[in-house]
């Protein structure tokens, strides 16, 4: 099963537009996350509906960021990006009738309930300004650049 990195991709995206002075066009997103810019348009849509985000069209256009970061909560935009599935595991359909496999499925389906609760939860007091907060720590503690990887021990000069 294909794991969806939707949420943590448009949280980097929404951390850089936060800096920059112009629109980000499609392609420049797609070139930071390795994607194409059909991706990108299909992604921001829902943000755009939430009137997180504007684009233009044309000569100079792209996407801006139009909301403040302490108005967008993590569960928000989880929300916009159509929540995905948490999990792989799913139900047994195998034989719908059998009461041994109703049993499993109705164990599985209420601890997948909890777990999304409790997911949920987690995000729902997170903001995107926060992050951006704890990039700001991260950047004092380590001072290098926000795309550099750390340096190799080994390569460091004497």
């Amino acid at each position: 099963m294909r794991t969806d990195r939707r949420l943590p991709r448009v949280l980097h995206v929404l951390l850089h537009m936060k800096d920059m002075d112009g629109p980000a066009t499609s392609a420049q997103i797609g070139r930071m996350l390795n994607t194409d810019a059909a991706f990108v348009r299909r992604t921001m849509a829902g943000l755009r509906e939430r009137g997180w985000v504007s684009s233009t069209r044309g000569q100079g256009g792209g996407w801006r960021l139009t909301a403040s970061l302490e108005d967008i909560s993590l569960l928000e935009l989880y929300e916009a990006l159509g929540s995905p599935t948490l999990f792989a595991v799913g139900r047994s359909e195998d034989d719908p009738h059998c009461l041994l496999e109703q049993a499993a499925n109705a164990a599985l389906d209420e601890a997948l309930r909890s777990a999304e609760a409790t997911f949920r939860a987690s995000l729902t007091g997170v903001t995107v300004a926060d992050l951006a907060a704890d990039y700001e720590v991260r950047l004092k503690v380590t001072g290098r650049r926000p795309w550099a990887p750390p340096e190799d021990p080994e390569d460091a000069e004497d």
